[in-house]
Order: C-alpha cells, then structure tokens, then sequence
C-alpha cells in the first residue's frame, strides 16, 4: 500500500466516535425548512457540521435554523428558476464559506390520474426533483473539486423502486434520481466527490398521518408491507445522511440506502 493510499484508509482515523463526525464541514439542504429536510439538518448540525437551510420560505427557513441554533442559516432558493441557481450558489459561498455537503432533499408533487395529467404537471414535478437539483449539484462541484473532497445526496423514495398510483411524475422523479447518483458517481468518485442517496419509506410525519387518517385500508396495506411493524422517524433518515457524510462511509458511493423497515422486500 502506497502512503497516499494509507492516509485515506479507514484505519487511518483517530477513533470511531471521530469517524462519525462533521466538524469543519458545511452543508447545504434543500427544502430544509421542514419535515425530512429539517429532520437531515439537524442531525448534520448534531454532528458537528455547519448547516445551511434552502427553500422558498424565508420565515419558516429562519424558524427552522433558529430552532437548530447558531450552525445553522437560512438561504433562500427556488429551484424552479434555473436561471437564478448559479447566482444562488455563489452567494451562499461568499456568505457562509466552502460547501462540503450537498442534500438535494426539496420536492414537490402533482397527484392525479395519468390520463388526466399533461406534460406541464410532470415539468412541475421534474423541475423540482431533477432539473433543479442537478443545476444545484453542478455549482458546488468545483469547489469541491478543487479541494479533494465533496459529499452529494439525493432524497429518492419508495417509488423508485414500487409502484404507487396518481403520482407518475414524482415516480419519475425520484428514479431518474437513482440513475443519476450512479452516472455522478461514476465520473466524479475519481476526484474526490461521492454521490449517494437515501430512499425513505414510510415516514411517521404530519402529511402521512393526514393521508392516510380517513383511509383505514390505505394505511392497512402500507402497514402490512413493512417487516418492522412500525413507521420510521424523520431522525432516521436524518442519521442516514449524516452517516453517509461522514468518513464512516468513506468507501460508499454510487448507492441508494433504503431506510423503510423492511418495507420494499416485505411480504
């Protein structure tokens, strides 16, 4: 084994509890001003790294890294405007510094027959998902070039891999995103940069319990799928990224970690 080689080994690490750590990083997370993407920024931010909050909603962004505390910022962003992602990118850098972390976590969907959508509800949802995400990756890429190192993550979802009714754009979406952290990966893993996502399954979170309240059997089948009986926390996913940040998962790359109990394989 070559020095160079040995530096970057695992073994090379001061202890385990280190090898989970964030100091000194930077992150970015998109739609982090709630749910899931709240839920990833604070467990970054428990980790040690500097968070910065994207989205939309400046008031909620403000709220949500308050309540994080003095790691945490709030940028606004609407990856709907591809024109304005560069400028975005740029002006998180020159306020809060270098970024490390990149979460590509916001989503929206259109949900309604496909024989009733048009190509306008699926741009909606692409938009978001892939075309804005991508743009956003691309800015930070670099940067992290440059200095050897970066983390990208992509939030896909149960519906890359299963089928689900009414939502055929965010279906789309979300497994155009697996295909895209395995072409990232593959031309970037040479220059320092992983490319990895976190594939929710179902999440015990507010829009669940609203969807399924009133539908008894809706939440009986999704119930039934799930090895673990039980729904995971919006920390679990957070834990998931933060991991996959870390040099724990120095050797990972290319990869969709399902976090859904069981649920994708469940009988």
């Amino acid at each position: 084994m070559n020095t160079q080689a040995a530096m970057k080994s695992p073994t090379a690490l001061p202890d385990w509890h280190g090898a989970f750590r964030l100091d000194g990083q930077r992150a970015l997370v998109t739609g982090g001003g709630s749910g899931l993407g709240l839920a990833i920024a604070r467990c970054l931010a428990a980790s040690g790294a500097e968070v910065v909050l994207a989205g939309r909603r400046v008031d909620l962004l403000e709220e949500a890294a308050a309540s994080i505390g003095p790691l945490a910022k709030a940028a606004q962003l609407d990856l709907r405007d591809l024109a304005s992602i560069k400028a975005f990118a740029a002006g998180v850098e020159e306020a809060h510094g270098p970024v490390d972390i990149v979460v590509n976590n916001a989503g929206n969907t259109v949900k309604k027959p496909f024989e009733e959508s048009n190509i306008a509800d699926f741009d909606e949802v692409m938009d978001v998902h892939v075309r804005g995400a991508l743009e956003l990756t691309r800015q930070f890429l670099p940067g992290q070039i440059a200095r050897g190192r970066g983390c990208v993550l992509f939030t896909a979802s149960m519906t890359s891999f299963i089928g689900q009714p009414l939502v055929m754009g965010y279906t789309t979406a979300k497994t155009a995103l697996t295909g895209a952290v395995r072409g990232l990966s593959a031309e970037f893993a040479g220059r320092g940069i992983r490319v990895n996502a976190v594939a929710p399954g179902w999440i015990d979170t507010d829009l669940f319990q609203k969807a399924t309240a009133n539908d008894p059997a809706r939440r009986a089948k999704i119930m039934g799928r799930i090895q673990m009986n039980r729904l995971g926390s919006a920390e679990e996913i957070g834990w998931t990224c933060a991991f996959l940040a870390s040099p724990a998962a120095g050797y990972i790359t290319g990869q969709t970690i399902i976090v859904d109990g069981g649920a994708v394989v469940g009988f």
